[in-house]
């Protein structure tokens, strides 16, 4: 299927045509599928907003949304984006240039949010916390300017996962990032439909196609980073025993209240003989 140009999207033209390569792009379409589909992401009509930086996820996340939206599958409407932040040395011409040769429909919009965070981060922090405030106020606002319903990011299963730790190492709580969420002002949804697709995957495919990738340690402050830290504990943890971050991504979809300690979403003060625990595996 992938030799035949008439039946693909042109972001796969020139697919490798191995059976290697068909399987993993058939085991991220069918990601993509099930997460749009078990979250409820599609509102037949709606327009996304993709945003695209350039690096492996956001080309592999635009890629299958434009493929099952070519395919019948996702009745929604397609607007690309990238917010050039300003970061030295950033490639400026690279993704309108692929955007364009594509025939994808796309918005390039230049908030100089760097200058900003280098003024505000006191030297030896990092950019991150802040610069990811001020992208997504941005990318709400082209949202709204756009007229579309929901702002859909490139997060895949192993973001999800280093978020979880991040937030029980360092956070106290209990929590990542969801594949689906309304923002504080009720009025833009935010999707992330690589929410079961491994990062692993997503280089995979998007060196096979050979995409323009933009690195993403462009600012100089990814050292050291806590989702580092996260991220070497994780790899430990699969070298060891393979096939462990799918088992503890599993585990974030079967939660069970009523064995945490969390008296808001169990009742413990009523619990007791004659009452009934309901939660499953008690």
């Amino acid at each position: 299927m992938f030799d035949n140009t008439d039946e693909i999207h042109p972001l796969f033209e020139g697919a490798p045509t191995t059976t290697e390569f068909k399987k993993l792009r058939k085991r991220i379409v069918r990601g993509v599928r099930e997460a749009v589909e078990q979250y409820g992401m599609v509102n037949e009509g709606a327009r996304w907003l993709v945003c695209l930086s350039g690096g492996k996820d956001s080309y592999t996340l635009l890629a299958v949304l434009h493929e099952l939206k070519w395919r019948g599958l996702l009745p929604v409407d397609l607007l690309a984006c990238n917010l050039d932040q300003g970061q030295p040395g950033f490639p400026a011409t690279v993704l309108p240039e692929f955007l364009q040769r594509m025939g994808v429909p796309h918005r390039i919009e230049y908030q100089d949010t760097y200058s900003i965070v280098t003024d505000k981060v006191p030297a030896g922090r990092t950019y991150c916390a802040l610069c990811s405030r001020l992208r997504r106020g941005h990318l709400y606002r082209i949202a709204r300017e756009e007229g579309c319903e929901a702002v859909v990011l490139g997060h895949h299963r192993d973001d999800i996962l280093e978020t979880f730790f991040m937030n029980l190492f360092h956070g106290g709580r209990l929590a990542t990032m969801p594949p689906k969420l309304l923002n504080e002002e009720g009025d833009v949804m935010v999707y992330r439909p690589l929410a079961h697709v491994a990062e692993e995957d997503c280089e995979r495919f998007a060196r096979a196609m050979n995409y323009p990738i933009i690195p993403c340690d462009l600012c100089g402050s990814q050292d050291g980073l806590q989702r580092q830290q996260v991220k070497q504990i994780l790899d430990g943890w699969e070298r060891n025993s393979p096939g462990r971050r799918q088992v503890m991504f599993r585990a974030l979809m079967n939660v069970r209240p009523s064995h945490l300690l969390d008296p808001g979403l169990f009742d413990f003060a009523g619990l007791g003989l004659g009452t009934a625990d309901r939660s499953p595996g008690n």
